[in-house]
């Protein structure tokens, strides 16, 4: 059973940055994908990135192109998806998502998930 913690969320003004972390365990091969997912107050949950775990492209919504990051650490087993630049309209609660696979964009592809952590992004 694959488990997936997030941690690093947090209030940051507008302009600041923070780095998500996605602690991963019970994984089983390196055919495996790590998303990241955003949900405001009021609005459907959105792709932010992802990655596949072995090797590949990273993908990103066009609006985080530039300013955020995913990553992973294999030898902590953890993905990091570095904000830079925040703005207002960042502030969500941040999934981290996983599947076996290759990466995808699409949120109902994954099968597993964390519980979420909180972005507030003060102007």
């Amino acid at each position: 059973q694959v488990q997936l913690v997030e941690s690093g969320g947090g209030l940051v003004q507008a302009g600041g940055s923070l780095r998500l972390s996605c602690a991963t365990s019970g994984r089983t091969s390196s055919r495996f994908a790590l998303g990241w997912f955003r949900q405001a107050p009021g609005k459907e949950r959105e792709f932010v990135a992802a990655l596949t775990w072995g090797a590949g492209p990273t993908y990103y919504a066009d609006s985080m192109k530039g300013r955020f990051t995913i990553s992973r650490d294999n030898a902590r087993n953890t993905v990091y998806l570095q904000m830079s630049s925040l703005k207002p309209e960042d502030t969500a609660v941040y999934y981290c998502a996983a599947r076996y696979g290759l990466a995808s964009t699409g949120q109902y592809n994954y099968n597993y998930w964390g519980q979420g952590t909180q972005v507030t992004v003060s102007s």
